[in-house]
């Protein structure tokens, strides 16, 4: 969106640039997200002609540790919103802001990120940033898009988990492998329903009636290939970040990847707009601490969250997780976690009293 100064044939215009225009209003943070400053241009008349010239103020932001160097792989957490913006000076002439700013009224919101709000400018997604790994629609039993959780081996809960915003699958295996879910089939031996499972969402397992082993059969390759997708994407935004130790970073939008395990042991956050899309391709395991959380702010979205993980995931008790969960075997969660997401697991999901509730849209 277009931010727009006064009109140039009003006098002293410079001065009105400076209150109604679109200023370079910058925060930026050092390369790990670690310790940041916010640094502020206000623009500043010279002379008679009304052009202008940028002064800038710094600010500390306080934050965590400094010690990752400054490299596009050491984790740097720039702003993914953009607004691209005009100014006009007494001369006729427009200048444009430069990408990664935003144009506000000249106030800052201060974060990490360097996000700024305003009036005049919209939440643009992070330019060349990756497309979403494809799951399919939730109306279409035979992708995994259909499914708040689908596994191949088995499917467990005690009593007292909630999933909503999609359906409960298994295959190959039978539904004898979906255990403390009191399911009752259906006349049709198509699906069962159950408590658990909030309706109008299904339960379907590799042994019902047809068409049910079919499009089962199809969800897992599609779950699958969805595996294989994100961990291949490329380029690598950030490699290793922080050795794999995520805990009270703002990740930007865009591919991580570590040959490692990653862990949560304190609140991480992902900021973008809600076009954006994190792909996190972890060679280990997932782990995030009793009590933690990952969160989305700047408008991102659960559904454009992809954890590929070739180990197991595990969110401790009382945890909190957002995105879409790609474990290649076990997906574990402990009592009263809960899950804004999918859990789409290449062996073993495991519920404990888990709110579990499905984005409301595919992908």
């Amino acid at each position: 969106m277009a931010c727009y100064s006064a009109a140039p044939w009003i006098f002293a215009s410079s001065l009105l640039i400076g209150l109604g225009g679109c200023g370079d209003d910058t925060a930026s943070s050092d390369s790990a997200g670690s310790t940041g400053k916010l640094t502020t241009t206000t623009p500043q008349t010279t002379g008679d002609t009304g052009a202008t010239s940028p002064g800038t103020a710094t600010e500390d932001l306080p934050t965590s540790d400094t010690s990752a160097s400054d490299t596009e792989q050491s984790g740097s957490h720039s702003a993914s919103q953009t607004c691209s913006g005009t100014t006009q000076d007494t001369a006729g002439t427009a200048s444009t802001s430069d990408p990664g700013t935003a144009s506000t009224t000249g106030e800052t919101t201060g974060d990490t990120t360097g996000e700024t709000t305003g009036t005049t400018g919209g939440c643009m997604p992070k330019v060349d940033g990756p497309a979403p790994v494809v799951l399919g629609m939730p109306d279409d039993l035979g992708t995994p898009g259909a499914y708040a959780v689908l596994a191949k081996t088995a499917v467990t809960s005690v009593p007292g988990t909630s999933i909503d915003g999609g359906n409960v699958g298994i295959s190959p295996a039978a539904a004898s492998a979906i255990t403390g879910f009191s399911l009752v089939l259906d006349p049709s031996g198509v699906f069962a329903t159950s408590t658990t499972v909030v309706t109008p969402y299904k339960v379907y397992a590799a042994n019902y009636t047809i068409p049910t082993p079919s499009l089962l059969t199809t969800a897992v390759l599609g779950m699958q290939a969805a595996y294989i997708n994100a961990a291949s994407r490329v380029p690598t935004d950030y490699l290793d970040l922080k050795d794999g130790d995520i805990g009270g970073l703002i990740l930007e939008p865009g591919i991580y990847t570590w040959g490692s395990t990653v862990v949560v042991p304190d609140d991480v956050t992902l900021e973008g707009c809600e076009d954006d899309v994190w792909i996190l391709q972890i060679a280990g395991n997932l782990d995030v601490s009793t009590g933690k959380s990952v969160l989305l702010a700047g408008g991102a979205r659960a559904e454009n969250v992809f954890w590929q993980v070739a180990g197991k995931a595990t969110i401790h008790a009382n945890a909190h997780f957002e995105g879409i969960i790609l474990s290649k075997t076990d997906i574990i969660f402990q009592t009263e976690a809960s899950l804004h997401g999918r859990a789409l697991a290449q062996a073993m999901a495991t519920f404990d009293k888990n709110m579990i509730t499905a984005p409301s849209t595919g992908s």
